[in-house]
């Protein structure tokens, strides 16, 4: 069995997997230590391991982590991936966007892929059909937009939408206005790639993971042919993390 954990700004996400990429079980803390990885290890018979971090990871878990492991990937610019990386500074690529793009090109192998990740930031990454991995954008996430909002300006309060929350076009009050502002425009943002993209080539597909996923997903209407086009994976990094430890793990062996 496999642990892959993905550390991010404000929570680190972990599953346990198999090599054929199935999920056995998932878990979210909002802090990870090294305590953390020896339970898991007691729970349950993990052999591999992988982690990825967008912050510095504490020295004790990646200790912890290398004891425990038959084979363990701390995953850097460094790490060999399945796919071709094309980004001219891989060293600041972050790597949960690569193994975002690893992830989806291992559910769908044979397709041009845009890969949106609805986190902290909100990014847009494309990965070729023979499996390139081209490069992508960054922009503010849902929460940023909202927090600049109310922070940069003297009145305007800060705004909490639900998850499962309709927006409307146009708000009839300031908080629902902020709300159609920041929800509706990122809807039309991720919009605004799949048409381009249309435009340019007739077949690809677009997967949509993060956090903040649903709230795109809920607020978008798209043409039949996008919503046939966009698939929710809100596993999508994780599912990265074991290819490129399965990855890691079969070149080991060669």
């Amino acid at each position: 069995m496999n642990l892959c954990i993905d550390q991010g700004n404000s929570r680190t996400k972990v599953a346990l997997m198999t090599d054929e990429g199935k999920i056995i079980k998932d878990f979210i803390f909002k802090s990870f230590s090294s305590s953390d990885v020896e339970r898991l290890f007691d729970l349950y018979p993990i052999t591999d391991s992988i982690i990825s971090s967008v912050v510095d990871i504490e020295a004790a878990v990646v200790n912890t982590l290398h004891r425990r492991s038959q084979h363990f990937v701390l995953f850097d610019h460094n790490t060999p991936v399945p796919i071709i990386n094309r980004y001219d500074t891989p060293q600041t690529l972050g790597q949960d966007r690569l193994a975002a793009a690893v992830g989806a090109k291992s559910l769908c192998p044979n397709e041009n892929l845009l890969i949106i990740d609805a986190g902290s930031a909100l990014t847009y990454d494309f990965v070729t059909a023979q499996g390139e991995y081209i490069g992508g954008n960054i922009a503010p996430g849902l929460k940023m937009r909202f927090t600049m909002l109310q922070r940069m300006t003297k009145k305007l309060p800060l705004v909490e939408v639900e998850e499962k929350e309709l927006i409307p076009l146009f708000g009839t009050n300031t908080r629902d206005a902020i709300a159609a502002g920041v929800i509706r425009g990122v809807a039309y943002e991720v919009k605004g790639y799949m048409r381009t993209l249309q435009e340019k080539m007739p077949h690809f597909q677009t997967y949509l993971t993060g956090g903040n996923a649903p709230y795109i997903l809920n607020n978008v209407r798209t043409s039949r042919t996008e919503d046939r086009q966009m698939h929710h994976e809100k596993h999508l990094v994780l599912i990265g993390l074991n290819e490129i430890l399965c990855f890691n793990k079969m070149k080991n062996e060669k």
